[in-house]
């Protein structure tokens, strides 16, 4: 069976240039050879869209082995989503020098589901966003998945960049040509380690 890879857009903020970042990703991945090659089929997972509330399960998520097993519907519909793909790639903003909460609550949410899939981790901001990557890298191996070492930055260049960004505007991301190399070379890792899985 081709393998299932989804990209999380981690910020649930509006406005945000989470999505539009995120979309900007999907679309260089999808161009490439390992996702032809390995008959990838890549996925946006919008937290958003989820809106899943603060974590509100009595059952601890390592306890948990079967989606039928939590009490509330959003959390099945979740833990269904998580299960059936094979890998994840985290594209997440820096706030206040760590990972906004929304990805944290949903990652919490389950466990079973997360572990040992392969992860990697694209951050953003006014410095690239390597400390929310750092922490989130944590909670990844905290889940026991397998994220890749490398983690790639992506800097905004000017701070109308970054404002831009802030509000939700367009921006031509053609400034960030060389990390957007980088997060393609990193996938290639992550798509190794799922293929030695």
């Amino acid at each position: 069976m081709a393998p299932k890879i989804g990209l999380i857009i981690c910020s649930q903020r509006t406005p945000r240039a989470g999505l539009q970042i995120g979309a900007s990703i999907l679309n260089d991945l999808q161009g490439t050879d390992t996702v032809r090659m390995n008959a990838i089929a890549l996925s946006l997972i919008d937290l958003q869209q989820w809106n899943l509330p603060m974590y509100d399960e009595p059952g601890i998520p390592s306890q948990i082995h079967s989606s039928d097993q939590y009490v509330h519907p959003h959390t099945r519909r979740w833990s269904e989503e998580i299960t059936s793909y094979s890998a994840f790639v985290f594209v997440t903003p820096q706030y206040n020098w760590g990972y906004p909460a929304s990805i944290k609550n949903a990652i919490d949410y389950l466990y079973n589901e997360w572990k040992g899939k392969p992860a990697m981790i694209v951050s953003y901001g006014g410095h690239g966003g390597g400390k929310a990557a750092e922490q989130l890298k944590q909670v990844l191996h905290g889940v026991r998945m397998r994220p890749v070492e490398r983690t790639v930055g992506l800097t905004f260049p000017s701070k109308e960049t970054l404002m831009r960004a802030a509000e939700g505007r367009e921006m031509d991301l053609s400034f960030w040509e060389k990390e957007r190399r980088e997060v393609v070379e990193v996938f290639d890792e992550m798509v190794a380690l799922l293929n030695q899985a």
